[in-house]
């Protein structure tokens, strides 16, 4: 998943990429039911290292980018940094955190 912080919510664009349906399936999930999971792990052959943070979410589908968001795409990412603009974004606000590491 391509996201970025911005504030206090994690966003995630719906870019131009070719779909095989009309409506992405992530999209229909979050129109019939907003709570979300977002799970980032951390993975090492060091199993000492190994991390992960799941974020339990609210999440709305909003069809424009405000110029920061996409500023903050631009900066995290490559592929956006020639002026790409998200079809619609995913904007994910937290409820609840839960991680674990090792130590």
């Amino acid at each position: 998943m391509v996201y970025v912080v911005v504030g206090d919510e994690i966003v995630s664009p719906i870019d131009h990429k070719p779909k095989t349906g009309r409506v992405l399936a992530r999209v229909r999930n979050i129109e019939r039911d907003a709570r979300v999971t977002v799970l980032v792990d951390h993975w090492d052959e060091d199993w000492t290292r190994l991390a992960w943070v799941m974020v339990r979410a609210m999440a709305v589908i909003e069809p424009d980018a405000p110029p920061e968001v996409v500023q903050s795409l631009n900066a995290r990412y490559q592929q956006y940094a020639h002026g790409e603009r998200p079809d619609a974004l995913i904007r994910i606000r937290p409820t609840k955190l839960t991680w674990w590491t090792w130590t």
